[in-house]
Protein backbone atom coordinates (compact mmCIF):
# COMPACT_ATOMS: atom_id res chain seq x y z
CA UNK A 1 0.00 0.00 0.00
CA UNK A 2 1.78 3.10 -1.23
CA UNK A 3 0.95 6.65 -0.28
CA UNK A 4 3.88 8.00 -2.26
CA UNK A 5 5.15 6.21 -5.36
CA UNK A 6 2.95 4.88 -8.16
CA UNK A 7 2.30 1.20 -8.83
CA UNK A 8 4.41 1.41 -11.99
CA UNK A 9 7.43 2.83 -10.15
CA UNK A 10 7.19 0.24 -7.39
CA UNK A 11 7.04 -2.56 -9.95
CA UNK A 12 10.10 -1.10 -11.69
CA UNK A 13 11.99 -0.92 -8.38
CA UNK A 14 11.20 -4.59 -7.71
CA UNK A 15 12.41 -5.53 -11.18
CA UNK A 16 15.64 -3.59 -10.59
CA UNK A 17 16.35 -5.90 -7.66
CA UNK A 18 15.76 -9.05 -9.67
CA UNK A 19 12.19 -9.71 -8.56
CA UNK A 20 9.31 -10.69 -10.83
CA UNK A 21 6.24 -8.86 -9.47
CA UNK A 22 4.18 -9.39 -12.65
CA UNK A 23 4.16 -13.15 -12.05
CA UNK A 24 2.97 -12.68 -8.46
CA UNK A 25 0.33 -10.15 -9.51
CA UNK A 26 -0.96 -12.43 -12.26
CA UNK A 27 -1.21 -15.38 -9.85
CA UNK A 28 -3.22 -13.28 -7.40
CA UNK A 29 -0.56 -13.44 -4.69
CA UNK A 30 0.41 -9.77 -4.82
CA UNK A 31 -1.54 -6.54 -5.02
CA UNK A 32 0.26 -3.20 -5.31
CA UNK A 33 -2.02 -0.21 -4.82
CA UNK A 34 -1.33 3.48 -4.52
CA UNK A 35 -3.65 5.54 -2.32
CA UNK A 36 -4.08 9.21 -1.69
CA UNK A 37 -4.07 9.92 2.02
CA UNK A 38 -7.58 11.33 1.56
CA UNK A 39 -8.66 7.87 0.38
CA UNK A 40 -7.91 6.10 3.66
CA UNK A 41 -11.28 4.59 4.36
CA UNK A 42 -13.13 3.44 7.45
CA UNK A 43 -15.61 0.63 7.09
CA UNK A 44 -17.93 -1.39 9.28
CA UNK A 45 -19.39 -4.30 7.32
CA UNK A 46 -22.02 -5.04 9.99
CA UNK A 47 -23.39 -1.50 10.23
CA UNK A 48 -22.80 -0.73 6.51
CA UNK A 49 -21.27 2.64 7.30
CA UNK A 50 -17.99 4.29 6.49
CA UNK A 51 -16.13 7.54 6.21
CA UNK A 52 -12.81 8.97 5.14
CA UNK A 53 -9.84 10.19 7.10
CA UNK A 54 -10.93 13.82 6.82
CA UNK A 55 -14.04 13.04 8.85
CA UNK A 56 -11.91 11.66 11.63
CA UNK A 57 -9.63 14.66 11.95
CA UNK A 58 -12.36 17.27 12.14
CA UNK A 59 -12.63 18.90 15.54
CA UNK A 60 -16.00 17.29 16.31
CA UNK A 61 -15.44 13.88 14.74
CA UNK A 62 -18.36 11.51 14.92
CA UNK A 63 -17.50 8.99 17.69
CA UNK A 64 -18.95 6.21 15.52
CA UNK A 65 -16.28 6.91 12.91
CA UNK A 66 -13.63 6.37 15.54
CA UNK A 67 -14.78 2.75 15.85
CA UNK A 68 -14.59 1.89 12.16
CA UNK A 69 -11.91 -0.23 10.55
CA UNK A 70 -8.89 1.74 9.28
CA UNK A 71 -9.02 -0.06 5.93
CA UNK A 72 -11.53 -2.15 4.02
CA UNK A 73 -8.98 -4.59 2.59
CA UNK A 74 -10.86 -7.86 2.25
CA UNK A 75 -14.26 -6.26 1.67
CA UNK A 76 -12.95 -4.03 -1.12
CA UNK A 77 -10.73 -6.52 -2.94
CA UNK A 78 -11.56 -10.04 -1.77
CA UNK A 79 -7.86 -10.26 -0.93
CA UNK A 80 -6.84 -11.52 2.52
CA UNK A 81 -3.12 -10.73 2.78
CA UNK A 82 -0.54 -12.59 4.84
CA UNK A 83 1.86 -9.65 4.54
CA UNK A 84 1.12 -5.93 4.26
CA UNK A 85 3.64 -3.20 3.51
CA UNK A 86 2.65 0.44 4.03
CA UNK A 87 4.85 3.12 2.50
CA UNK A 88 4.77 5.29 4.46
CA UNK A 89 3.57 6.34 7.90
CA UNK A 90 5.30 9.66 7.26
CA UNK A 91 2.83 10.38 4.44
CA UNK A 92 -0.16 9.35 6.57
CA UNK A 93 0.94 11.46 9.53
CA UNK A 94 1.26 14.52 7.28
CA UNK A 95 -2.52 14.33 6.74
CA UNK A 96 -3.02 14.90 10.46
CA UNK A 97 -1.03 18.15 10.58
CA UNK A 98 -2.09 19.94 13.74
CA UNK A 99 -4.24 16.97 14.81
CA UNK A 100 -1.63 14.80 16.55
CA UNK A 101 -4.13 13.27 18.99
CA UNK A 102 -6.34 12.10 16.11
CA UNK A 103 -3.27 10.58 14.44
CA UNK A 104 -2.39 8.67 17.60
CA UNK A 105 -5.95 7.31 17.81
CA UNK A 106 -5.77 6.30 14.15
CA UNK A 107 -2.41 4.53 14.58
CA UNK A 108 -3.64 2.60 17.63
CA UNK A 109 -6.68 1.40 15.67
CA UNK A 110 -4.48 0.54 12.70
CA UNK A 111 -2.26 -1.69 14.84
CA UNK A 112 -5.28 -3.40 16.41
CA UNK A 113 -6.79 -3.94 12.97
CA UNK A 114 -3.65 -5.64 11.66
CA UNK A 115 -3.41 -7.77 14.80
CA UNK A 116 -6.98 -8.93 14.32
CA UNK A 117 -6.59 -9.95 10.68
CA UNK A 118 -3.39 -11.84 11.56
CA UNK A 119 -1.09 -10.38 8.91
CA UNK A 120 2.62 -9.65 9.25
CA UNK A 121 3.04 -5.94 8.60
CA UNK A 122 5.89 -3.70 7.56
CA UNK A 123 5.22 -0.02 8.22
CA UNK A 124 7.85 2.22 6.68
CA UNK A 125 8.71 5.64 8.04
CA UNK A 126 11.43 8.22 7.52
CA UNK A 127 13.68 9.58 10.25
CA UNK A 128 16.51 12.01 10.67
CA UNK A 129 19.95 10.75 9.65
CA UNK A 130 20.78 9.99 13.30
CA UNK A 131 17.30 9.59 14.81
CA UNK A 132 16.21 10.16 18.38
CA UNK A 133 12.78 8.69 17.69
CA UNK A 134 12.13 6.21 14.90
CA UNK A 135 8.57 7.08 13.86
CA UNK A 136 6.47 10.22 13.39
CA UNK A 137 5.41 10.42 17.05
CA UNK A 138 7.23 7.62 18.87
CA UNK A 139 3.96 5.82 19.65
CA UNK A 140 4.36 3.63 16.53
CA UNK A 141 7.60 2.06 17.75
CA UNK A 142 6.01 1.47 21.16
CA UNK A 143 3.09 -0.42 19.57
CA UNK A 144 5.20 -2.37 17.07
CA UNK A 145 6.58 -5.82 17.85
CA UNK A 146 9.79 -4.94 16.04
CA UNK A 147 11.73 -1.91 14.88
CA UNK A 148 14.38 -2.33 12.19
CA UNK A 149 16.47 0.71 11.30
CA UNK A 150 18.31 1.21 8.00
CA UNK A 151 21.19 3.66 7.90
CA UNK A 152 22.74 5.41 4.90
CA UNK A 153 25.28 7.72 6.46
CA UNK A 154 27.91 9.80 4.76
CA UNK A 155 31.47 9.54 6.04
CA UNK A 156 33.59 12.08 4.16
CA UNK A 157 32.96 11.16 0.49
CA UNK A 158 31.58 7.65 1.11
CA UNK A 159 28.07 6.46 1.98
CA UNK A 160 27.82 3.41 4.23
CA UNK A 161 24.67 1.33 4.57
CA UNK A 162 23.87 -0.58 7.71
CA UNK A 163 21.02 -2.21 9.59
CA UNK A 164 20.05 -2.37 13.26
CA UNK A 165 17.41 -4.45 14.99
CA UNK A 166 16.41 -1.87 17.55
CA UNK A 167 13.55 -3.92 18.95
CA UNK A 168 12.15 -7.40 18.37
CA UNK A 169 9.61 -8.36 21.00
CA UNK A 170 10.10 -11.85 22.40
CA UNK A 171 13.28 -12.53 20.41
CA UNK A 172 16.97 -12.36 21.20
CA UNK A 173 18.92 -10.29 18.70
CA UNK A 174 22.26 -8.60 18.28
CA UNK A 175 22.28 -5.13 19.78
CA UNK A 176 24.62 -3.49 17.30
CA UNK A 177 24.65 -1.75 13.94
CA UNK A 178 26.07 -3.98 11.21
CA UNK A 179 26.86 -3.60 7.52
CA UNK A 180 24.31 -4.50 4.87
CA UNK A 181 23.84 -4.25 1.12
CA UNK A 182 20.82 -4.47 -1.15
CA UNK A 183 21.70 -6.53 -4.22
CA UNK A 184 19.84 -8.04 -7.16
CA UNK A 185 19.62 -11.21 -5.07
CA UNK A 186 18.04 -9.46 -2.11
CA UNK A 187 19.35 -7.99 1.11
CA UNK A 188 22.73 -9.21 2.35
CA UNK A 189 23.58 -8.60 6.02
CA UNK A 190 27.08 -8.94 7.48
CA UNK A 191 26.41 -9.60 11.19
CA UNK A 192 30.10 -9.63 12.16
CA UNK A 193 30.95 -6.35 10.44
CA UNK A 194 30.07 -3.57 12.87
CA UNK A 195 29.86 -0.02 11.54
CA UNK A 196 29.09 3.46 12.83
CA UNK A 197 30.79 2.89 16.14
CA UNK A 198 30.44 6.59 16.95
CA UNK A 199 26.63 6.60 16.66
CA UNK A 200 24.84 6.76 20.00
Amino acid sequence: MSFEESEEKLIQHMQDFGLNPEKLIKSGNLIIKRFLTSEIYYYDKDRKIGGDIQAMITKDADPILMELEPFAIAEATGFEPDFIVIDSLSAISSSFQGKEQSYRIYIERLFRFFERIGSTNFLITETKQIPEIFSPTGVEEFLADGVIVFYNIRRENVRETAIEVLKMRGEKHQKKIVAMQITDKGMVVYPDQEVFGSIS
